[in-house]
């Protein structure tokens, strides 16, 4: 392990949002809190429940795991209305559950969608810091699964901006994402690769 690394995270208190799969299922996102957790942080997960991981809360290998239920399968706008209102709703509670059991000094939010942000803001207020980790470039999935730009394009180009702005730092995994955050983002990056 690289010292200068693990001088950064060590004592480092990391909660890690992630909306559309449970962990440690989700193989990505298990990967960077186990990464995290090795340098020396102390991780959270809020995460859905899903098949074989239906417990609200378990410590699996020292991370702590924060689940909740989606009430609601995206089936149109609606669906995706339900199904993210909820989510988000569930995703802040347990923020809270978490600031008062484990804590943490950051926020590392993993989309879709681009909408934990609201989470994390009011926690900026308290001086948390905000990490977007950008897994999916929506709008562009989007325009590739309807072939058109229309009112949800535009939200979902509005949402990615809220969401570059109110991070400290964007994590992203090819020069394409790093583009999108330095140009829509307006962010000044440096490329993290997991």
């Amino acid at each position: 392990m690289n010292e200068q690394t693990t001088k950064v995270f060590a004592g480092k208190k990391v909660l890690i949002i992630v909306e559309n799969l449970p962990c440690p299922f989700d193989r990505r996102v298990w990967q960077e809190a186990t990464t995290l957790r090795n340098y020396g942080a102390k991780v959270s997960i809020i995460c859905p429940t899903g098949k074989g991981y239906e417990k609200k809360f378990e410590i699996i290998d020292d991370i702590a795991i924060y689940r909740h239920k989606l009430a609601y399968e995206a089936d149109g706008a609606l669906g995706y209305l339900l199904e993210y209102g909820s989510a988000l709703f569930w995703e802040f509670v347990l923020s809270v559950r978490c600031l008062f059991t484990r804590g943490f000094d950051v926020i590392h939010a993993c989309n879709p969608p681009d909408l934990i942000y609201l989470v994390a803001r009011p926690y900026k207020l308290l001086g948390k810091k905000f990490v977007f980790d950008h897994h999916d470039i929506n709008p562009e999935l989007y325009i590739a699964k309807y072939n058109r730009k229309d009112f949800f394009y535009k939200l979902m180009l509005f949402l990615e901006k809220r969401t570059f702005k109110c991070a400290g730092v964007s994590i992203a995994t090819n020069n394409s994402y790093r583009e999108i955050a330095m140009r829509r983002g307006k962010k000044s990056l440096k490329m993290f690769l997991w």
